[in-house]
């Protein structure tokens, strides 16, 4: 039978974090993404990273099941700005161990909160500046047979990687703690209150820019008249045609004698993005009515298969 942490307490009586401990989730931390599923993505490296933490702070075995269990969520951000976000819960976990009133939503609230825009930044820092530079560092030294080149860009890569991981969740861990020094003012309430607004902007933008529904067939076919749209038989042949052509479309002239209207441009004209809109909507009312989200996954491709197949999406 495995024992369970012997929890040593500081000198007032404190469940405390140890650097030591911290050290352990920095390097846990590292494998955020080890292991990756389609409904509640990094949340088991999250709980990975953890698992160290909820050890030191929980005695009890069902303690330490019922922590396992709210970092056990959907958890999704860039693996490297994920590290702050560690540091702050960790001071809440380290609270709530203590007998802090912090309750899980509040937890989980702040990692949603911060997860979202956290993550637009690490892509550009570290995708799109660092290793680029690093990168070319080490190929030109590279092309000219020097073996420091990809020395270089390993080891100087991984060593901004991890003193970045360690020094922010050091940051987020006493971030938290200050934060978790107020609980009677609600700092901690207003903060989870924050972050949740945030996080629905963010919801929202992710919805306009990557759920995108287009319906194809066709609600109505007008014949223009005779002088609204191009003759193409009667231009004149050559460079001269096709100037004539590009003249007669900027006179605002069709290029098909008839005018087709889709479904999918009256939609526009009311009201852009509303079916994308519709159905996060629907996706959030199934995942409230405890629908697995790889359920709606399956249902959602089977559906536009068959919209495709039959000639409306």
């Amino acid at each position: 039978m495995t024992e369970l942490n012997t929890v040593k307490p500081d000198e007032s009586g404190k469940l405390t974090l140890s650097n030591a401990d911290r050290q352990k989730v920095w390097w846990r931390s590292t494998f955020l993404q080890g292991s990756w599923n389609y409904e509640r993505m990094q949340n088991l490296g999250w709980a990975y990273s953890l698992i160290p933490a909820i050890k030191k702070l929980y005695t009890k075995k069902e303690d330490q099941a019922a922590a396992l269990e709210r970092h056990l969520e959907f958890f999704n951000t860039h693996p490297y700005v994920a590290a702050p976000i560690i540091g702050v819960t960790l001071a809440l976990e380290e609270e709530k161990a203590n007998g802090a009133a912090i309750d899980d939503a509040a937890i989980q609230g702040v990692k949603i909160g911060m997860m979202g825009p956290l993550a637009g930044i690490g892509d550009p820092v570290f995708w799109f500046t660092v290793r680029p530079i690093l990168g070319a560092l080490g190929a030109s030294l590279a092309l000219t047979g020097n073996i420091i080149g990809p020395l270089i860009f390993f080891l100087a890569w991984n060593a901004i990687r991890m003193a970045f991981l360690w020094y922010t969740q050091e940051l987020g861990y006493k971030a938290g703690s200050e934060i978790t020094k107020d609980m009677s003012g609600g700092i901690l309430q207003d903060i989870t209150k924050g972050a949740s607004i945030l996080g629905m902007f963010i919801l929202a933008v992710l919805v306009e820019r990557w759920v995108s529904i287009k319906f194809v067939f066709n609600v109505s076919s007008v014949k223009l008249d005779d002088k609204a749209y191009i003759h193409w038989d009667k231009l004149s042949s050559g460079y001269k045609g096709i100037q004539e052509a590009f003249a007669q479309v900027g006179q605002g002239l069709s290029q098909t004698p008839e005018k087709v209207t889709t479904f999918q441009q009256n939609l526009d004209s009311l009201i852009p993005g509303l079916m994308g809109l519709l159905l996060t909507f629907a996706c959030m009312w199934l995942l409230k009515k405890k629908v697995s989200p790889i359920t709606i996954i399956i249902a959602l491709f089977v559906v536009g298969v068959l919209a495709h197949v039959a000639g409306l999406m």
